[in-house]
């Protein structure tokens, strides 16, 4: 046995393995250390730098830190390396390699765009948006068409705020809306342009201002949360409580061959990540619309008649009918907002109150 123990040690030493002077002892040489250069990857999102904190942020940082310097992730607000219109296409040319925003306010040239953003009246809470990704099928159609647009490939959508008004003047009837000038999203100005409202488009970060210029009259693109928090609250002065949609839809993207030339544990931890930010945000903004509706001091709130309000919810029925003629899949989405609507309605109570 002692004579086995000697030719190990002898043969250790040999190799390299036994420090000299070693009394007994067998050190194993330390392993060789490779300096890593992390993954870089730039993140844009729709969100102003106000906004973009509750909204995007959370995931971001999430991701970072637990990503232990393999992979960072670099966050850039609203407008900050290309405008938001250009988002798609700076993202498949991979000037950007992922992006958080709604199709429609990117302008993807995808067929399902339209119903990014505010769809008219296609929900009424935060969580329909998950439940139409995950329960009736958007998942798969949104995944398809990115697939087919090349460059570019769809994570995850999920719901935020309801779409309200916030005007300089009261809004008490439907008139009131004639000539408004509004910062509004591409599909929503398109469909109020019906009852006189004027879409005006403008960088995020110059909307407080032209409010304060009289440029604009308002805007119709959030809920009370965002105009508390983004600073709209202090240049508005009436917060209407009639909504033309109960949650806006927005998705995650990221360029095709930066996602695949990451790692699978990474892309895991990313789609973790993303999804945890969904969650922080339902609860922030379901609370915050609650609690500012009630205690907030800087909006007054206004409500045009439910009478009126139909004219509005009867026109978005002909425009989902308007959207389904241009084309198969815009006719497939439709029919699942339907669908979907027609459950919530005989479900009753809460699930009809937008």
């Amino acid at each position: 046995m002692m004579k086995t123990i000697h030719s190990r040690r002898n043969f250790l030493k040999q190799a390299g393995l036994v420090t000299a002077g070693a009394a007994g002892a067998t050190t194993l040489a330390a392993p060789a250390v490779i300096a890593q250069t992390p993954i870089k990857w730039r993140l844009q999102t729709y969100a102003g730098a106000a906004l973009g904190p509750h909204v995007t942020k959370p995931a971001v940082d999430m991701f970072n830190k637990a990503a232990k310097g393999e992979m960072e992730i670099e966050l850039y607000y609203a407008d900050q390396i290309v405008p938001t219109g250009e988002l798609f296409r700076a993202m498949q040319a991979g000037t950007i390699n992922a992006v958080h925003s709604d199709d429609d306010s990117m302008a993807a040239p995808v067929d399902i765009s339209v119903f990014g953003g505010y769809f008219p009246f296609a929900t009424k809470h935060i969580l329909d948006v998950p439940v139409l990704f995950n329960q009736y099928g958007l998942a798969d159609i949104w995944r398809d068409a990115y697939a087919k647009a090349g460059g570019v490939v769809w994570l995850s959508a999920a719901g935020q705020d309801p779409c309200h008004f916030n005007t300089k003047k009261a809004l008490n009837s439907l008139s009131d809306l004639q000539g408004l000038r509004l910062y509004t999203f591409p599909t929503a100005g398109k469909f109020l342009a019906q009852f006189g409202v004027v879409p005006v488009v403008l960088p995020y970060e110059d909307v407080q201002v032209a409010v304060q210029t009289g440029e604009l009259d308002g805007m119709s693109w959030s809920g009370i949360t965002e105009d508390y928090t983004v600073g709209w609250a202090d240049v508005t002065d009436h917060f209407t409580t009639n909504n033309i949609s109960g949650a806006w839809i927005g998705s995650w993207f990221v360029n095709e061959k930066s996602w695949a030339d990451i790692p699978d544990h990474l892309k895991q931890l990313w789609q973790a990540c993303v999804d945890a930010g969904h969650t922080y945000r339902n609860q922030w903004y379901w609370g915050g619309e609650a609690k500012l509706r009630a205690t907030g001091d800087k909006l007054k709130l206004t409500t045009i008649p439910a009478a009126e309000w139909a004219e509005v919810e009867n026109a978005a029925l002909k425009f989902w009918d308007e959207i389904a003629a241009e084309g198969e899949v815009k006719a497939k989405v439709v029919s699942i907002f339907k669908e979907y609507n027609q459950i919530l309605k005989k479900a009753g109570g809460v699930y009809t109150q937008g």
